[in-house]
C-alpha cells in the first residue's frame, strides 16, 4: 500500500467518523430501515439509446443484486430512473430533478461528454455525485465527478502508438460533432505529429446523423492507412454502411473505433464490422472466471442474445465502488461518499479496478480487439497492468487544454454543434454525385 493510499484510507476513516457524529449529533443514528434513493439518468430514446440502454440494464442488474444481499447499511436501494433523451439539455433538467425533487443520493449516468459537462457545475452546486460509466477526451477533474471510463493514456494514446506501427503513418480522424471527437482528435493530432505520422483528412457529423457518402468519399481520395473513429451513437450504422459501399475493407484500411463496442457490433451487424478494430479496458471476451459469472448473469436476466461491453461492465461495477464507499463512510450523504470513493477498489469482470485517491478517475488496462465474425471481439493486445490515469495529456499545458474546451464551448455556446448550425442535409454537403467540398 502507498503511502498516498494509507493516508487517503486514513482520512477517508476521520470524514466517515465526522459524518457519523455530526448526523448522530443532528438526527439520532442512520435509519436503517429508510431506502437510498438513486438516480438512473440515460438516453432511453434518441440517437445514443443505442449505447445507453445497455448501461441502464446493467446498472439495474448491479443494484438489485446488492438489494437481494440486504442492501447497503441494511437499507434497500431505490432507483427513480430518467430519460436525458440523448440531449444536453433535457440531461440537465432532468438532473435537477433527481436531485432537487427526489433528493438523490448519487446520480448514475451520461454517455456523451457534452451531457457530462451540462452535468458538471450542477452536481458540483447540489454538492452530489455522478458516477459516470464511459470513456471520454479527457482536460476535466471534478471533486463530484467518479470517472469509470478510460481518460486519454488509458485508450487513445496507446492505440494511436498500435497502430503507428503495426498498420501505418497516414490517419483520417471522423467523428461526431461535440466535445469528446473534437478534443479526443486535438491529442490524437498532437501524439501522430510526436511520432512522426500525418493526418491525411478531418471529419464530422452531427450525432443521429447517417449520411456518410461525402465523408467516406474523402477517406477514399485521401488513401489513409488507418481511419480513427469517435462517431458515437446510431450514426455509426451509417459510418460502417457507407464503408462497405465504397469497397473500404478492414484489409484495405482498418476502422479503429473508440465508442463502438459489442452492443453496437450486434446492432450494425458483423457481416459490416468484422475485421475492423476498437480500443477499449474491457471485452466480452475476456477469459476470467469473474467475467464468465457476469456474462451468464447478464444473459440469464436479459437474454441469450445479448452482449456485454465496456460502459456496460463499467455501469455495473460503478454502483459496486458506490455500495462500498457508503459502507465505509457509514452513509449516504454524497459528501462523505465522495471522502471514501477514492480508496475503494472491486474485483469487476475485467480484473481489480482502483478508484484514484487523487483525481476519482479508475485504473484499468487497456485492451485492443479485433472484430470476429461472430461480433465478439478477439484480443490483438493488452497493457501488461492496469494504467494510471491521467486526465491532461502532456502534449500541451493544462491552460493550454482549457483554452481549446473555451473556444469550443464559446463557438457553439455549449458542448456540442447546435441544430441550427448543422445546415440542411445534417450539417454537411450530401454527395449526390458532387463532389464533397473540402473542410470539416
Amino acid at each position: 500500500m502507498t503511502r498516498r493510499r494509507s493516508v487517503a484510507l486514513l482520512g477517508a476513516a476521520l470524514a466517515a467518523i465526522g459524518v457519523a457524529i455530526a448526523s448522530l449529533a443532528a438526527d439520532g443514528e442512520e435509519p436503517r430501515g429508510e431506502a437510498i434513493t438513486v438516480g438512473i439518468l440515460h438516453s432511453k430514446t434518441g440517437a445514443l439509446a443505442i449505447s445507453e440502454l445497455p448501461v441502464i440494464d446493467a446498472t439495474r442488474m448491479a443494484i438489485d443484486e446488492i438489494n437481494e444481499r440486504g442492501g447497503v447499511l441494511g437499507r434497500m436501494i431505490e432507483v427513480v430512473e430518467l430519460d436525458g433523451r440523448s440531449n444536453q439539455r433535457v440531461f440537465a433538467h432532468e438532473a435537477r430533478r433527481l436531485i432537487e425533487e427526489h433528493g438523490v443520493s448519487a446520480i448514475f449516468g451520461c454517455w456523451t461528454s457534452a451531457c457530462r459537462k451540462t452535468l458538471k457545475p450542477i452536481v458540483e452546486k447540489h454538492r452530489n455525485v455522478l458516477i459516470y460509466p464511459v470513456q471520454y477526451e479527457g482536460m476535466e477533474q471534478s471533486p463530484n465527478i467518479v470517472y469509470l471510463g478510460a481518460a486519454p493514456n488509458q485508450q487513445i494514446i496507446p492505440a494511436v502508438k498500435w497502430f503507428f506501427d503495426n498498420r501505418g503513418r497516414r490517419f483520417f480522424l471522423v467523428g461526431s460533432d461535440y466535445i469528446f471527437p473534437r478534443v479526443a482528435n486535438a491529442v490524437i493530432r498532437d501524439y501522430v505529429a510526436y511520432l512522426g505520422g500525418r493526418i491525411v483528412g478531418e471529419q464530422y457529423v452531427p450525432i443521429g446523423d447517417q449520411n456518410f457518402d461525402c465523408v467516406v468519399e474523402k477517406i477514399v481520395r485521401a488513401k489513409p492507412a488507418v481511419i480513427l473513429n469517435t462517431v458515437n451513437g446510431n450514426s455509426n450504422l451509417g459510418l460502417f454502411d457507407a464503408l462497405r459501399r465504397a469497397g473500404i475493407s478492414p484489409e484495405k484500411i482498418p476502422t479503429v473505433s473508440f465508442s463502438v463496442g459489442e452492443e453496437e457490433v450486434r446492432q450494425i451487424g458483423p457481416e459490416k464490422t468484422a475485421g475492423d478494430y476498437a480500443v477499449w479496458n474491457y471485452f466480452q471476451s475476456i477469459a476470467t472466471k469473474a467475467n464468465g459469472a457476469f456474462v451468464t448473469r447478464f444473459k440469464k436476466r436479459y437474454g441469450e442474445s445479448r452482449v456485454t461491453g465496456d460502459a456496460i461492465a463499467a455501469g455495473y461495477f460503478g454502483v459496486y465502488l458506490w455500495a462500498k464507499a457508503v459502507e465505509a463512510a457509514a452513509t449516504d450523504k454524497p459528501q462523505a461518499v465522495l471522502a471514501t470513493i477514492g480508496t475503494q477498489s472491486f474485483n469487476a469482470p475485467e480484473g481489480t479496478v482502483y478508484v484514484d485517491d487523487e483525481n476519482l478517475h479508475t485504473w484499468r488496462k487497456t485492451r485492443i480487439g479485433r472484430v470476429a465474425a461472430n461480433g465478439q471481439f478477439e484480443i490483438m493486445w493488452e497493457s501488461e497492468a492496469i494504467i494510471h490515469p491521467v486526465p491532461y495529456p502532456p502534449y500541451r499545458t493544462r491552460a493550454e487544454w482549457r483554452d481549446l474546451l473555451a473556444a469550443l464551448h464559446k463557438r457553439w455556446n455549449g458542448w456540442e454543434r447546435p441544430a441550427e448550425a448543422k445546415g440542411g442535409a445534417g450539417g454537411r454537403e450530401r454527395s449526390n454525385g458532387a463532389r464533397c467540398r473540402p473542410g470539416s
